[in-house]
């Protein structure tokens, strides 16, 4: 009865956010086509790209497995993105050469104006969160009455995408994505793991891997979205009164910071677990 009670949660919990993507998808296409904004349609391209690599890897890596290949194409999009993230930061300091580079991080630049190519990578990641909610609610590839991948989703979606539409902010989001840069070694662990190579305590590469896990995730993750933060509330009156952009990006920087917190704990169990493999299948066994 209790599994049954879980079950149909869990159905209409999936029904509300495959409703709400499926408003999102709606609001996309008429922003593209009845209103001609051709510049959003790497949207598209993004969430056909990471579609069609969900169905090229299960026949290069003969997995069929639905959790496996959703998390190569995580692999394949974190490492996408973070090599993107990287490519705009670069290009816009050369831009800047023999200017202050610190000018790239003023508020003016963050808000009003757009590095050269972050609105298409913006775009095109968006597709991809699209691509995944929609494969994760397909293949049932969450648990819980309010699953914390499809919220994450969600609200990215609509923050990402009120961005999109709004033109504004753009090059923040961009920098919140340097969080990605970790999301590599994030999935790079856990297709390993669901490959078969679990048991690895004296390799060295489970060792450099651990390393790199965690230097991205303090650096990339938890001091480059710190520094987000403070930098939103220390040029909150700089924010147009009134407007959504300062009560949007707090809210959103939040939760980003209050999932980092769950994630880092989550991350130091899995390392003690697999560092000490012999204690954690005798706790197990007790």
């Amino acid at each position: 009865m209790a599994m049954g009670s879980v079950f149909n949660q869990e159905t209409r919990t999936g029904a509300f956010f495959m409703a709400t993507l499926l408003i999102w998808v709606f609001s996309v296409l008429w922003e593209i086509l009845i209103n001609k904004r051709k510049e959003l349609f790497p949207i598209v391209l993004g969430f056909i790209f990471y579609q069609s690599a969900n169905w090229v890897i299960p026949k290069l890596l003969r997995n069929r497995d639905p959790l496996f290949v959703n998390t190569c194409v995580s692999l394949l999009h974190s490492s996408t993105t973070s090599a993107s993230v990287l490519f705009i930061l670069v290009n816009q300091s050369m831009i800047s050469n023999g200017v202050n580079v610190n000018q790239m991080f003023e508020h003016s630049q963050l808000v009003e104006h757009t590095w050269p190519w972050a609105f298409t990578a913006l775009c095109f990641s968006c597709g991809y969160f699209a691509y995944d909610q929609l494969d994760m609610l397909l293949n049932r590839l969450y648990s819980g009455w309010i699953p914390s991948i499809l919220l994450h989703h969600f609200l990215l979606l609509i923050c990402f995408t009120l961005a999109l539409y709004r033109n504004v902010a753009i090059n923040y989001l961009i920098l919140t994505l340097i969080c990605e840069l970790h999301s590599v070694f994030l999935h790079l662990r856990k297709v390993r793991r669901m490959a078969g190579f679990r048991d690895c305590n004296g390799s060295i590469f489970v060792k450099v891997e651990w390393v790199l896990n965690w230097a991205t995730f303090v650096l990339a993750r938890v001091v480059s979205h710190i520094l987000i933060t403070v930098k939103l509330i220390r040029d909150a009156s700089k924010f147009d009164k009134g407007g959504v952009e300062l009560p949007l990006a707090l809210f959103g920087m939040a939760g980003m910071n209050l999932l980092n917190t769950f994630l880092g704990i989550d991350l130091f169990k899995a390392y003690r677990r697999e560092m000490n493999p012999q204690r954690s299948r005798q706790n197990h066994h007790d």
